[in-house]
């Protein structure tokens, strides 16, 4: 390979893992039921943090509850992903590479 490419080539690869620990340390938050209950999720998609408000807790419908942070859950794990195509992609032109979103 040209030396040039070889040199770009590692050059997007250091600012791609820059990238990815950056998204280990960004947070984002979803929430449900006029924010009964929050989730934090890294970049990475792990969850860090689950706030119930008191009032979303009623022991006669649990099934609500449960709605309430499936729903938090699902929204924190959609702007994280979405969050991470927004800082790889824009690295990567829009390319399509396996492993990394």
């Amino acid at each position: 390979m040209n030396k040039q490419i070889m040199r770009q080539v590692k050059e997007l690869q250091a600012k791609l893992a820059k990238a990815h620990e950056e998204l280990g340390n960004t947070q984002v938050e979803g929430s449900a039921g006029g924010r009964a209950v929050t989730v934090v999720v890294d970049g990475h998609q792990n969850v860090h943090s689950v706030k119930i408000s008191p009032e979303a807790v009623d022991l006669d419908d649990i099934s609500l509850l449960e709605d309430l942070v499936l729903t938090a859950v699902n929204e924190a794990i959609r702007k994280s992903q979405e969050m991470a195509q927004d800082r790889l992609g824009s690295l990567t032109g829009g390319l399509n590479i396996p492993g990394l979103m």
